[in-house]
Parts: structure tokens; sequence; C-alpha cells
């Protein structure tokens, strides 16, 4: 599992109109292949009409599945600018799919070009980008008189607190990266002077939006 990567944060589509003709984004993020594909039929079936729907997707860990399709486009002006887009984002499990409606105006191969990579980008703007991070939920319990010190030492640390739970002990879950948790857990030792039990519990992404 990467450590971290970026990808788009929700599905969504944006439009906009260039000599006339509109190019409609839709984004999606697609985990896998099939995914990806069911995400395109869907789009194709609901803009049946449409004179185009141009597609691409980037998928995997070290973008093992990538693919581009001009849907009757010339070659090499549509899904491939958009893949494009893509890759210069570095995003990852990303599909994204252009329905154009012709608006009467060729725009020739440089004017299809541009058009599908800015219709690309600006859509992948209007939906957001977030990044995730692998991280671990470390628990730490401790004795009730240690709450508020180790409450206010963690709000203002670089960890994010997750969660506290009250019962015989107080127990306190922060997400930490995992190349941090062994300076987290001496940290915690440190202060507590060894008088927390400190583990480690499920491992996940936590996502944070970046600003487009």
């Amino acid at each position: 599992m990467l450590p971290h990567y970026f990808t788009v944060k929700e599905q969504g589509e944006h439009e906009i109109i260039i000599q006339k003709s509109r190019f409609i984004a839709h984004i999606e993020r697609a985990e896998s292949e099939e995914k990806a594909q069911a995400f395109i039929q869907e789009i194709k079936k609901r803009h049946w009409n449409a004179t185009h729907n141009c597609s691409a997707y980037l998928i995997g860990e070290h973008n093992q599945i990538q693919k581009a399709n001009d849907d009757g486009e010339p070659s090499g002006t549509a899904g491939v600018p958009m893949l494009e887009v893509l890759k210069k984002r570095d995003l990852k499990d990303t599909v994204v799919v252009v329905t154009r409606y012709f608006g009467g105006i060729k725009l020739g191969a440089g004017g299809l070009i541009r058009a599908y990579g800015k219709s690309t980008s600006e859509g992948i703007n209007a939906v957001g980008v977030v990044e995730r991070k692998l991280m671990a939920i470390m628990h730490v319990k401790a004795d009730y008189p240690w709450l508020g010190k180790l409450e206010n030492e963690l709000r203002s640390s670089v960890y994010q607190l997750k969660d506290i739970h009250y019962s015989d002990q107080v127990e306190i879950e922060t997400y930490v990266e995992e190349s941090q948790i062994k300076n987290f857990t001496d940290w915690m030792t440190d202060m507590t002077n060894g008088q927390a039990e400190i583990s480690q519990g499920e491992t996940l992404y936590l996502e944070t939006d970046i600003p487009v």
C-alpha cells in the first residue's frame, strides 16, 4: 500500500462551451478497471445522443492500468490529452468521460486536444482533489489524571486526534503515519513516565482536501 497518493474527491461533472460545442466532463474515483468501465457505460447510456463520449482512466498504485478512448474523434485528440491531464495532476484510481455535443464549428486537431484537456482539468478542479495518507490508529490507555495533559499535548502536536473513550481508564485514539509510530510511542511513553498502555490498531487511509 502506498504511504500516500492523490485522487479525486468525489463523483461530479462540469460543463464548458468551446466554439458552440458543449464539453461535459464526468469525473469518478475507480479502484478497478471494472468500475471504470461501468462508469463509462453509464455516461454513454445517459448521453446516448451525444456526438462523442471520450474517456480515459488511470488505475493502480503504479498506474498499471492506463486507457484512453477517442470515441470517434480523430486519433489522439481526445482520450490521450485527457489521460495526460490525469498523469500531470498525479492522480490515481481516476476515470473521466468527456461528453461532446457538436456545435457546428470544427476545432481542428490542436483545438480538440486543448478542448478535451481543458474540460478534464476544469472538471477535476470542480470536483476537488484529496490526498490519501496511510495512517495507523494508535490507542493510548491511561488513568484519568493523565487525560488533561495528554489531550492538550496531542491537540497542539502534529498528530491528529481521532476519538476519546471513557471507561475504567481513558483511551485516546490518534491517527499516526506508519513512519512515525515509533516516535509517537516513545513520546507517549516519556510523557506518561511509562504509565500508559500503547498499542497499534487498524491501518487505513485518511483523506485531506488539496487546494486546486
